[in-house]
C-alpha cells in the first residue's frame, strides 16, 4: 500500500502544479467575458500558443498516467475518494504559488477532505488485515 500511496503523492503533485500552471496561464490571456464560440475560440488559440497553460496541461497529463497506474493496482472504491486529497494540495498551491487568501470555512473544508482520506485508508488497512494469511489477494491487489 506505500507504493499506491506513493505514487498518488506524486501523482497529486504533479495535478497542483498543473492546476497552479493553468491559473497562471489563463491570467496572461484574460478573463472570458462572454461564453459564445468567438470567446471560446479566442482563448482555445490564445492557449495552444502559451507556454505556462501547455506545461500546465503536460503536468496535468502525468497525474492522469499516475492515476492509471493506480487504476490498475487498486479499488476504485479506495483509489478514487484519494483523489479529493487534489483539493488540499491545490489549495496549499494556490496560497503558496499564487498567493491568494484562504478563508476559515475553506480550510475546514481541507481538514474535512483530509479526515476522509485517513478514514479510506485505514478502511484499506484494516481490509487487509481482517483476510486470511492463505485467502488469495483481492482482485487488483497485488499479493
Amino acid at each position: 500500500m506505500v507504493k499506491v500511496l506513493l505514487i498518488l503523492f506524486i501523482g497529486l503533485v504533479f495535478e497542483s502544479t498543473g492546476i497552479v500552471l493553468l491559473k497562471k496561464g489563463m491570467g496572461r490571456i484574460g478573463e472570458v467575458q462572454t461564453v459564445n464560440a468567438a470567446a471560446i475560440l479566442r482563448v482555445v488559440k490564445a492557449g495552444a500558443t502559451n507556454p505556462q497553460i501547455l506545461l500546465g496541461i503536460f503536468f496535468e497529463a502525468l497525474f492522469f498516467i499516475c492515476l492509471l497506474i493506480l487504476m490498475a493496482r487498486s479499488d476504485i472504491s479506495f483509489l478514487w475518494p484519494l483523489t479529493a486529497l487534489s483539493f488540499v494540495f491545490a489549495t496549499f498551491a494556490a496560497m503558496w504559488f499564487l498567493h491568494e487568501r484562504v478563508g476559515g470555512y475553506r480550510w475546514a473544508g481541507v481538514v474535512f477532505i483530509m479526515i476522509g482520506a485517513a478514514l479510506i485508508s485505514y478502511s484499506e488497512q484494516t481490509k487487509d488485515k481482517s483476510r486470511p494469511a492463505d485467502a488469495p489477494p483481492a482482485p487488483g491487489q497485488a499479493p
